[in-house]
């Protein structure tokens, strides 16, 4: 008898099915009684319904109509938990702080952390989500190498907490998962983000140049003499080598300073 061949998951969805994984990242996450958490592709409900022990107010979002069936009879009874039938790309989310905790799909991994990191304006406040393993570890990395995931890194500390095998998901994917932690860093608010994107999409533009060259650009040399040897770098470190803990730094001794009228920040950064 030939092999069965299964079919293509184009959609790139694997489903929980270990309770252990999902009560750990619920645990992770800190969420509480009252606060407001999303859980993005909910499918029937495998992080919901830990998630609705807390207390917390659960949104569960969920495209596929048969599984949003399958939610609102698992939570009929379940006050706190609210299913909204809709795409994750394109759902309203919330106008007010909230958390995400989700197994999200491996195939739009990508846009839905440009639609939650992305924005200046984003009110999210922190998530804990199930990402493929290869993601988790690009988006981890101390120096990552496009502007778009260095913006993230140096607003949100991106942390790659643990490997999930590939054997808790079913249909199981051909990789492993993990958990990405992302927290808001300390000390950026909205006084820094237009010296933080500035010194990213200089630094990303120009990676030859040297960092102190781009912050003499708008500081003087003298104020970027101090601020480079603040944040630990040389004068001749090339923005090439500088870490989005360093631009982080860079950016929060800019604006205070404050000494330069930045330009507001581009409308396309709200435009996810």
């Amino acid at each position: 008898m030939p092999a069965r061949t299964l079919a293509p998951n184009y959609h790139g969805t694997h489903f929980l099915r270990s309770a252990a994984v999902a009560t750990n990242l619920v645990r992770a996450s800190g969420v509480g009684r009252d606060h407001l958490v999303v859980d993005l592709g909910a499918g029937g409900g495998a992080i919901t319904a830990p998630l609705a022990a807390t207390g917390a107010r659960v949104l569960a979002v969920e495209r596929n109509p048969k599984f949003v069936e399958t939610l609102i009879d698992r939570f009929s009874n379940t006050a706190n938990v609210r299913v909204i039938q809709g795409d994750a790309r394109t759902v309203p989310l919330p106008h007010r702080p909230y958390q995400v905790v989700a197994n999200i799909p491996f195939s739009v991994s990508t846009p839905l952390l440009r639609r939650l990191l992305q924005s200046p304006r984003t009110r999210l406040r922190r998530a804990d989500l199930i990402v493929e393993w290869g993601l988790a570890r690009r988006l981890t990395r101390p120096r990552p190498r496009d502007l778009e995931t260095a913006w993230w890194a140096a607003r949100f500390e991106l942390a790659l907490v643990q490997r999930i095998p590939r054997t808790c998901f079913s249909p199981s994917p051909t990789v492993d998962a993990a958990h990405l932690s992302i927290r808001p860093r300390s000390g950026m608010g909205s006084r820094v983000l237009p010296p933080l994107w500035w010194l990213v999409h200089a630094g990303y533009t120009s990676p030859q140049r040297t960092v102190h060259a781009l912050v003499t650009e708008v500081a003087g040399a003298r104020q970027a003499r101090r601020l480079v040897r603040m944040v630990g770098l040389e004068s001749n470190t090339l923005a090439d080598q500088v870490t989005v803990e360093q631009w982080a730094g860079l950016a929060q001794g800019l604006a205070e300073a404050d000494t330069v009228s930045w330009p507001p920040l581009p409308r396309r950064l709200d435009r996810v």
